[in-house]
C-alpha cells in the first residue's frame, strides 16, 4: 500500500498490472452476483419471501436454518476481504474525503443489510423483505462505484506516468544533465570534475 499512498505504484508495471488484472475479476464478480441473485428471486419483496419462506405453488421448501447458516459462513470473509481490497484502495483516489466516507459506509452497511435481509424474512416477518432488496441494490452500485474509481485512479497514474516520460527528453533537448551523467559525476566526486575542466 505504500506505493499506492506515494505514488510509487506508477513506475512499477508489474503492480500497476496486478491491479488492472484483479479489477476484471472483481468487475466478473460483481456480474456472477447479479445472475446468483437473478436466478433465485428478483427485486420485488413477494420473490424474496417466497425464496426463503418457501411457496406451495412452486412446491419450493422454506430455506433451512443450517443452509443459510453456511451461506453467510461463506458470504461474510469474502465480502469482507473485497470491500476492504476496493475501500482500500479508494483512499488513495482522487475523490473529496467526504465522498470517501460515504462509500466505504455505505458498501460495509450494504453488505450487512444483504446478508441479514434473509435471515430476518426468514426468521422475524416477510414484511422485512425490502431489506434484502435494498441491500442487493445498494451493495452492488458501492461495488461498481468503486471499481469505475480504482479504473479511474490506475488510467490517470498512467497518464501521469506517460506524461512523465516525455517531459524528460524535452528536458535533456533544453540543456539539463542526464540522471545517468549527474550520479557518475557525484561518484567520482569533486577532483575528477575539475581535473576534467582544466586544460
Amino acid at each position: 500500500m505504500k506505493y499506492l499512498e506515494k505514488g510509487g505504484f506508477q513506475s512499477q508495471p508489474l503492480m500497476r498490472l496486478t491491479l488492472t488484472l484483479t479489477l476484471g475479476l472483481l468487475l466478473a464478480f460483481w456480474v456472477t452476483n447479479f445472475a446468483l441473485y437473478f436466478s433465485r428471486m428478483s427485486l420485488r419483496p413477494g420473490s424474496v419471501v417466497a425464496y426463503y419462506c418457501g411457496s406451495e405453488e412452486d412446491f419450493r421448501p422454506a430455506r433451512s436454518p443450517e443452509s443459510m447458516l453456511e451461506t453467510t459462513h461463506m458470504h461474510l470473509p469474502v465480502m469482507a476481504l473485497v470491500l476492504l481490497l476496493l475501500t482500500h484502495l479508494t483512499i488513495f483516489a482522487s475523490l473529496p474525503r467526504r465522498a470517501k466516507r460515504v462509500l466505504i459506509v455505505g458498501a460495509f452497511l450494504s453488505a450487512v443489510l444483504e446478508e441479514s435481509g434473509g435471515w430476518l424474512v426468514r426468521f422475524v416477518s416477510p414484511a422485512l423483505a425490502p431489506v434484502k432488496v435494498v441491500g442487493f441494490v445498494g451493495l452492488q452500485a458501492a461495488i461498481v462505484v468503486l471499481l469505475a474509481s480504482l479504473a479511474r485512479f490506475l488510467a490517470s497514474a498512467v497518464r501521469e506516468r506517460n506524461r512523465g516520460e516525455g517531459a524528460e527528453p524535452e528536458a535533456f533537448a533544453n540543456g539539463a544533465a542526464a540522471p545517468e551523467a549527474e550520479l557518475t559525476l557525484e561518484r567520482r566526486g569533486p577532483g575528477s570534475q575539475r581535473g576534467r575542466s582544466a586544460p
